[in-house]
């Protein structure tokens, strides 16, 4: 059980582990860890153990942790709407063919969260692997902290900016340290998720929105642009949904920018 007021949030990202803590209204970044993307094991597990150090090193005890994760840890898929679905498990078989008919094999060990749509509409289907939440859920209880939430960054900036949209067709574009993942949204339902490793300049993102932007039309949609941990304003024609960097560490501008 959690005694203590603080709670904290790590970021998982691809090359490193942060960790923010919030003590009544005040925010503090505690730091971060780096380390190799280069290893043989799944990359959760080396992510796992920098976060456990870190959480050791702060000596966290008796807390709420939240757990962001970065898209190298998480698959996305677009789940068409079916009139022949009508039970969660279903539904979730269902899912499960969609992920496995995008990348090729079955995720047997992975769990799936699709985002709640109204009937008619496509659902945004997320999976993260089984033994990924098991391991937090250990660290946890290790640490004696609270497992409130563990979900991918994606959702958690996109509920941050949502209100930020205006109504229409929209690309919500979430450019991730070496990764991006891409929302395309028109006529009131999901279109398309696209997650994809991406160079962190201008040129690589712009490509990468122009492809997205192909399969929408003639038209282009508005875009939004979320790239938490650049220093500099992105030079794109798009809707700038968070400030430049003021940190080095883009861990920590990725965790202000939803905290």
């Amino acid at each position: 059980m959690s005694h203590s007021s603080d709670r904290y949030c790590a970021v998982l990202g691809a090359e490193g582990v942060g960790l923010g803590r919030w003590h009544k209204n005040h925010h503090q970044w505690l730091g971060s860890r780096a380390f190799g993307s280069d290893v043989p094991q799944p990359a959760w597990e080396t992510a796992v153990d920098a976060l456990a150090a870190l959480l050791a090193e702060h000596a966290v005890r008796g807390a709420q942790l939240r757990v962001l994760l970065s898209a190298r840890y998480s698959r996305f898929c677009l789940v068409p709407w079916s009139d022949a679905i009508g039970h969660p498990r279903e539904l979730d078989a269902y899912a499960r063919a969609c992920f496995e008919n995008l990348y090729g094999q079955p995720l047997d060990d992975w769990r799936i969260v699709l985002s709640p749509e109204p009937a008619g509409a496509a659902r945004i289907a997320t999976a993260l692997p089984e033994a990924l939440l098991q391991r937090l859920q250990a660290l946890g209880r290790e640490s004696r902290l609270s497992l409130r939430s563990v979900q991918p960054y994606l959702m958690a900036a996109y509920n941050r900016c949502w209100s930020q949209l205006e109504q229409g067709d929209f690309l919500f574009v979430l450019a991730e340290p070496r990764r991006s993942v891409l929302l395309l949204a028109a006529g009131g339902a999901w279109q398309q998720v696209l997650a994809q490793g991406c160079a962190d300049s201008d040129q690589a993102l712009q490509a990468l929105i122009e492809r997205t932007c192909e399969l929408y039309g003639e038209h282009l949609p508005r875009v939004y642009l979320h790239a938490p941990g650049r220093c500099d304003v992105p030079q794109l024609a798009a809707v700038q949904l968070c400030q430049p960097a003021s940190e080095a560490d883009p861990l920590c501008a990725m965790w202000r920018a939803v905290a």
